[in-house]
């Protein structure tokens, strides 16, 4: 069976990792891969190192029915038995034919994006319930999260962005955008006088956020790093990774940190509301409040054994809830449910 993935994307993120993530798990498990993504050099390479078959459309709306017929053509080629469109690009361009379409949503789109889709995979249990609500069938809908792993890269000496070695350390991952809340991150740190901030990201906010940096008198505390390959190495550097995102679905960063055990401070957001256990595994703070996240980055900071009992309890959700061999083989079953369900829904 030759599962077809489409990508859409143009930029870099949470998803889009998780994307070549999931290629590479599934790959390992043998299961035929290929995949139809937006021209972008970096997600060619990684694919042409996991030896998955690439072509490149440009998921233009204006595009979309010569995208659709290039993309029909290369799923018969391929063989495919299922293609799963990530996010509403990716859905929107799945053209019928013999295979399975899975729609996957890692936000709230629009519904009118995945008709068509013979299931509907959310993950976050919200998001489930927002796709149900939006009248899709119950049946055809399930709740599948990302899964976290361990890479086992070794802390980085800190001088290699140009910081102290006996500095408390902040990192802030995600694109540089209003909804990840970056500049709360940078003016929380107005209030940790003797910290520093790593921000690895790229996006559109970078101009301002560093302007913001220099008007609040933190620039030379703070590092852009840009869209980093070593985010492991980030993580286990970090004494506390800062996430007060505004608009949240998931918390992919959430799960990471957990996995490299890097204790965590996350914004009430949809997604890390529902899925942090404030003062168990995270802690969760209000909203567009950088008191706040400065005040609990500094329990972390000075309270080693809040850092222990959080850190311990995030390894276990992650070993609990969102292994890679779990998730996968959810995604397994599921493949093998949709082709066997389908004649029934048509």
């Amino acid at each position: 069976m030759t599962i077809l993935h489409l990508m859409g994307a143009p930029a870099e993120g949470g998803a889009e990792t998780y994307f070549l993530e999931l290629v590479r798990a599934l790959g390992e498990r043998g299961h035929t891969q290929a995949a139809v993504i937006r021209p972008h050099k970096e997600r060619e390479a990684a694919l042409a190192k996991l030896g998955v078959p690439v072509r490149l459309v440009d998921y233009a709306p204006l595009m979309r029915p010569l995208n659709r017929w290039r993309i029909e053509r290369f799923a018969r080629q391929v063989n495919a038995k299922t293609i799963l469109g990530w996010m509403s690009r990716g859905a929107e361009h799945a053209p019928e034919g013999p295979w399975t379409r899975i729609g996957r949503l890692g936000g709230y789109y629009h519904m009118q994006y995945f008709k068509g889709q013979d299931f509907l995979i959310g993950n976050t249990q919200h998001i489930v319930d927002y796709i149900k609500g939006e009248g899709w069938p119950a049946d055809r809908v399930d709740y599948i999260p990302n899964f976290a792993t361990a890479d086992d890269a070794p802390a980085i000496s800190r001088a290699t962005y140009a910081t102290p070695e006996g500095a408390p350390l902040l990192l802030g991952m995600g694109r540089l955008h209003s909804d990840k809340a970056h500049d709360i991150s940078l003016r929380a740190l107005t209030r940790l006088p003797d910290a520093y901030l790593w921000i690895a990201g790229s996006g559109v906010e970078e101009t301002a956020l560093k302007a913001l940096a220099t008007e609040l008198g933190v620039a030379d505390r703070v590092r852009f790093l840009g869209w980093v390959s070593d985010a492991a190495a980030l993580y286990r550097t970090a004494d506390v990774c800062v996430f007060p995102s505004r608009v949240e679905p998931f918390g992919n960063v959430v799960i990471q940190a957990w996995a490299h055990e890097t204790p965590v401070v996350a914004g009430a957001s949809t997604g890390p509301k529902a899925l942090v256990r404030n003062e168990v595994d995270a802690l969760l703070i209000p909203l567009e409040s950088p008191e706040a996240l400065a005040d609990a980055a500094r329990r972390l900071l000075d309270d080693e054994t809040l850092r222990r009992r959080l850190v311990a309890e995030g390894a276990a959700r992650v070993a609990r809830e969102f292994s890679e061999d779990a998730i996968v083989a959810r995604w397994e079953r599921l493949f093998e449910h949709v082709a066997r369900s389908k004649a029934a829904w048509v």
